[in-house]
């Protein structure tokens, strides 16, 4: 223990922190997903090539997308709402199970108490490859 009564105070919070992560919810069609807000570069208004991914189900309108850094450039997957950014606890998300067999893109559940269900956690750069776009 240092002699600092305001570090010792602070490594809570610190700790908190640390299991913590934001995550960005979005709908696309019927279906809510999620992702790590920190790889949303911005929410932009849709394109028309910007990116669909079937499996997750197609747009009713897709006037929005996502922007997102992938080592080529910027990727955009259009959705229909963006629902807002919650701070989950890491004890709230699962990491998908290899025996799961799900899309590549598909890399856990989030177990989030105010969504009521779980909901997909999706790695965003992920769903250009799995559409042979990069």
């Amino acid at each position: 223990m240092s002699g600092n009564v305001l570090l010792d105070e602070e490594a809570p919070e610190q700790e908190r922190a640390v299991g913590e992560v934001d995550v960005l919810f979005f709908q696309i069609g019927d279906s809510e997903y999620g992702t790590d807000a920190s790889s949303v570069l911005r929410i932009d208004r849709a394109l028309p090539d910007d990116l669909t991914v079937r499996d997750l189900g197609l747009p009713h309108k897709g006037h929005r997308a996502l922007v997102f850094d992938t080592p080529e450039g910027e990727g955009h997957l259009k959705v229909d709402a963006v629902n807002g950014v919650r701070t989950i606890p890491v004890a709230g998300l699962r990491r998908m199970p290899a025996a799961a067999s799900a899309a590549s893109y598909a890399v856990g559940v989030c177990l989030d108490e105010e969504a009521g269900r779980p909901v997909l956690l999706i790695d965003l750069a992920e769903t250009l490859k799995t559409q042979g776009r990069h």
